[in-house]
């Protein structure tokens, strides 16, 4: 597989990132390549954000006024990207994560946050390749497949269930 170029950016104050995080958005990015088998040098942008700047930002393009975990912004559309011609990498997207909400998230399913963070991570990289789950559907446990097998090739396996029991 030729390589990924992973630019990250914390354009946050509100949760100090952890050390190794960075590496381990970097590792799921290649992860999820070597799986779809995208053997084309690309780059990726991944921002580590506030739960306010995401509030924004899925108002404005989601239109939806409310705190989400992960947003993705895919560059391309039915397998074709924008090349960048000054390093010949394919343009795949950009990906911005809430850390308060990963934090929140982490706590709530009862696992870590690199395990939180990876997630979200494969999560949003299949949707820059063209996954979707918003119909649910076989689509949706498609995804879903496709990022455990991710996770548990890099040793993030599930610990609890994502389903919260009800009292």
């Amino acid at each position: 597989m030729e390589s990924v170029k992973v630019y990250i950016s914390n354009r946050q104050n509100s949760v100090k990132i952890p050390t190794g995080i960075r590496l381990l958005v970097r590792r799921c990015c290649s992860a999820v390549l070597a799986m779809e088998e995208f053997h084309q040098p690309a780059e990726v942008s991944v921002s580590f954000i506030d739960n306010e700047q995401i509030k924004q930002l899925n108002a404005e393009f989601r239109n939806k006024d409310a705190v989400t975990d992960v947003l993705s912004f895919p560059l391309g559309e039915n397998g074709e990207y924008d090349l960048n011609n000054e390093t010949g990498a394919y343009i795949l997207g950009d990906i911005v994560i809430s850390v308060p909400r990963a934090m929140e998230q982490a706590e709530l399913y009862g696992h870590s946050l690199r395990r939180e963070i990876g997630f979200l991570t494969v999560h949003s990289m299949l949707h820059l390749l063209g996954y979707d789950h918003e119909n649910e559907g076989l689509e949706a446990v498609r995804m879903r497949e496709k990022e455990e097998l991710v996770l548990n090739k890099l040793g993030l396996q599930r610990d609890a269930s994502y389903v919260l029991d009800e009292e």
